[in-house]
């Protein structure tokens, strides 16, 4: 019989996931700050909890998709958090994205609890959510994420054993700075040869017919072509994700000149207003920029 299963957070991400979860036959428990997120979920079978302590005590393997360190807290050590109710019969896993140094801390609470904790946080965005097709980036003890394993993979096409716990969340930080540095010098390039008098398909012709091309372009080339930023993954998440970067490589001494320069552009977005939108909303900062 399969663990039943608890899902804290239900946006864009979450919901997705969490109904994947559902669709592989595991009995689940849902529950997010707004109720409203959980009727679709309901509809298809999912118990709803009225909040996190609640879920944590009818279910084995309690989950997190939250937006960062103030929504865990409050999920796990606020009023009715879930980590009263956990023990040694319990696992939690965290998928959001969180600094490596926060997950560690969060390692050392929860074991007071007894609970088993895996940090797994993801490496895609909505449409990968919805087709179970992301990629997992696990860190915490191998046994304990190959056990996982078959529950994971109702999320996502592939498990990366990243190290002990932590790692997966720099894991986390390291992808996720490769896709601003390369959503940022995409925008960057199309504003660029858009002010030197360039086709828009002529340069996206050209990417695409070479060494340079990359699935990811393909994907956002629509969203600028149409300057429309639907969110697949919100510009306020990469900018705090890009904070996430910076403070990491103080700690470690890496030196991130480029990532530097995100956090500055992802802020500047935030800024004027652009934070929901989708990342590729960087070529609104480069317009901006450029005063055309």
């Amino acid at each position: 019989m399969k663990a039943k299963v608890g899902f804290l957070g239900l946006g864009i991400m979450g919901g997705a996931m969490a109904a994947n979860i559902l669709r592989a036959g595991y009995p689940l428990m849902v529950h997010n700050r707004t109720a409203a997120k959980s009727e679709p979920l309901a509809e298809m079978g999912a118990g709803v909890a009225s909040d996190p302590r609640h879920l944590a005590q009818a279910t084995e393997i309690i989950i997190a998709m939250l937006t960062g360190p103030e929504a865990l807290d409050a999920c796990l050590w606020g009023p009715e958090g879930a980590a009263a109710a956990f023990n040694e019969k319990k696992t939690f896993i965290n998928m959001s994205s969180v600094s490596p140094r926060y997950t560690r801390e969060m390692a050392a609470r929860l074991a007071l609890t007894g609970a088993a904790f895996i940090d797994a946080p993801v490496s895609g965005t909505k449409k990968p959510a919805q087709e179970g097709s992301l990629v997992i980036l696990a860190g915490g003890p191998r046994e304990k994420i190959q056990e996982l394993e078959p529950l994971l993979l109702t999320m996502g096409k592939k498990v990366i054993y990243c190290g002990g716990v932590g790692q997966g969340s720099m894991m986390k930080m390291f992808i996720n700075l490769l896709l601003g540095i390369m959503m940022a010098g995409f925008a960057e390039c199309l504003n660029f040869g858009r002010l030197g008098g360039l086709d828009f398909e002529a340069m996206l012709d050209t990417v695409a017919s070479g060494a340079m091309n990359a699935p990811m372009f393909q994907v956002k080339a629509a969203n600028l072509r149409e300057q429309s930023y639907p969110a697949a993954f919100p510009f306020k998440h990469l900018s705090k994700d890009a904070k996430f970067v910076v403070d990491t490589a103080y700690e470690s001494g890496a030196p991130v000149p480029l990532g530097q320069m995100l956090l500055h552009l992802y802020r500047l977005g935030v800024a004027r207003g652009w934070g929901d939108e989708d990342i590729s909303a960087i070529a609104k900062v480069m317009e901006h920029l450029s005063g055309k």
